[in-house]
């Protein structure tokens, strides 16, 4: 990274970074292991969210330098690649104080302060024996004031968060800040420099106040990641703006303000799911994913699996892949959200969409170099595992809608027409072997890209089915009774393709070891 930052030639350039590259691929990998690898939930928060900051900041080094580079006496370019160089080092210096578990200079970790942490302590000292009995009378009431202020809080917290991301879902000031630019419009660009930074504040303030009501450490860290990622890039975003203002004809310039306003666009996607988390804490639900393990686990069946040599993503692949993978983990919250306004958790439907989603959730901790799947094969298992589901669910619907009345049917009918070819389509990528790096990235990104747009498929039909079937209670609507449909509940999911006598509730461990230990696994140099 010195080196890089010294440079003064493209060709330079292009040589060092195409290496550093290739070894924040590996730096991102060796740090996804680690990072599951620690026993501390704050620990793995305070990773992450350094193993976020590098993962993005690697793409605006690529177009922050070459910026530089090509406008070398521009001064908001300088600011620009300082900025991200700077935010890299701090990241960095925070993976060796996790990974060595010591501070840098020496100084202890101070605790942020939020009414969370102080709620906490204020209980422990609830707790104490030798307290007097009109002293812990007062204690307890005082807890319940408390408990009812940190609702209230919560809900303001939540709500005002949720009211600011809609509001700035459009996008309406970056779309202006690269028209003005790209026109050479200095007035213009600093009149939405103030907006933008109007906007960076109420984030900046809105994250400071889910801290407070984060209601765990993980999701407090990742509260502090939020706020500072919007501090710092809130700037970026002007210097890349004013650079492109002074050199409108610079396509560089112009490329390096799309990479800094994607890096916003996408830290707002990031919150929109912190607040769905910190909500799922709150009211009991933890947030936390149910262990989907579509493989089996280490050291069974090792002897019949080849030696895997993982296929790596260089920098541009891996940022690609990467937002794919933002897009799906999305689309497993929309469909959770869908899942929980279902009053029969226990409905085969709402089941069967909630396991996909932990599927689609697997596949999405592969794009960041976490989870359980390890090598591009792993993702490709998953996939056609996925796949058959989705083909499982499509037979599902069709019996759920033979108990429909015929003006019921059309719309659910038209998803699962859609449903049906996209999962076959997943399921034959997913086993047409491939051969080098090209063609493997490939069929990475085509699998990931099916498995979203059957993910958009299941966030649609999920609230037609409640729909539905709130209909039929109602009365307003009519179904046979559903017999044998409920009780049915593990059908096979069989075809001419080797999948013959899986099930929905067995697509876990023991399941497919049969399966994977059959498989011939891909081995790309």
């Amino acid at each position: 990274m010195e080196h890089l930052e010294k440079v003064s030639t493209f060709q330079e350039f292009v040589q060092i970074f195409s290496q550093f590259g290739n070894e924040m691929v590996e730096f991102a990998h060796l740090t996804g292991d680690r990072q599951n690898d620690l026993k501390s939930e704050k620990k793995k928060a305070r990773m992450a969210a350094s193993r976020a900051i590098l993962e993005k900041c690697t793409m605006m080094l690529l177009t922050a330098s070459k910026t530089c580079l090509r406008h070398p006496d521009c001064e908001s370019a300088r600011i620009n690649k300082e900025g991200v160089f700077q935010r890299m080092k701090m990241a960095l210096e925070q993976v060796i104080e996790i990974v060595t578990d010591s501070r840098l200079n020496g100084e202890h970790e101070i605790a942020p302060i939020s009414i969370y942490n102080g709620i906490r302590e204020f209980k422990q000292t609830q707790k104490t024996k030798d307290i007097m009995e009109d002293l812990e009378l007062a204690i307890l009431k005082t807890c319940q004031c408390i408990t009812e202020l940190k609702r209230e809080l919560h809900n303001s917290a939540t709500t005002l968060a949720s009211d600011l991301l809609k509001y700035h879902a459009d996008h309406i000031v970056l779309k202006a800040l690269k028209i003005a630019g790209a026109e050479g419009n200095l007035e213009a660009v600093a009149e939405y420099t103030c907006k933008l930074s109007e906007q960076k504040e109420q984030l900046v303030e809105t994250c400071r106040l889910l801290r407070h009501v984060s209601g765990t450490e993980p999701l407090e860290i990742t509260c502090i990641h939020a706020e500072d990622t919007f501090q710092v890039t809130g700037p970026q975003i002007v210097s890349a703006a004013e650079t492109l203002a002074l050199h409108p004809t610079s396509k560089i310039a112009k490329e390096n303000l799309d990479v800094f306003c994607e890096a916003w666009e996408s830290q707002l996607s990031d919150m929109s799911i912190l607040v769905r988390e910190i909500n799922d804490v709150f009211e009991g639900r933890r947030g936390d994913r149910r262990a989907y393990l579509s493989l089996p686990r280490p050291g069974k069946l090792s002897g019949n699996l080849k030696t895997l040599k993982p296929v790596k993503l260089d920098a541009e692949e891996q940022a690609k892949i990467s937002k794919l993978g933002l897009e799906l983990r999305l689309l497993t919250s929309d469909v959770d959200s869908e899942a929980e306004k279902w009053e029969d958790q226990e409905n085969e439907l709402v089941r069967h969409g909630q396991t996909m989603s932990s599927m689609a959730y697997t596949m999405y901790l592969f794009t960041r170099g976490e989870g359980l799947l390890k090598t591009t094969q792993d993702l490709f298992q998953q996939a056609e595992v996925f796949a058959a589901a989705g083909l499982k669910l499509s037979s599902i619907l069709h019996t759920f809608s033979n108990q429909l009345e015929d003006d019921d049917k059309p719309l659910l009918l038209l998803e699962i027409e859609k449903l049906v070819p996209l999962s076959q389509q997943l399921q034959i990528t997913s086993r047409t072997p491939v051969q080098g790096k090209t063609a493997t990235f490939t069929k990475v990104d085509t699998c990931i890209q099916k498995s979203k747009a059957v993910m958009i498929i299941l966030s649609q039909i999920l609230p037609i089915c409640c729909t539905l079937l709130r209909k039929c209670k109602a009365g307003n609507g009519c179904y046979r009774p559903p017999g044998s449909w409920k009780e049915n509940r593990i059908q096979n999911v069989s075809n001419e393709d080797g999948l013959e006598g899986k099930t929905v509730e067995a697509f876990g461990v023991k399941s497919l070891e049969h399966h994977v230990a059959n498989l011939t696994f891909l081995e790309s140099k």
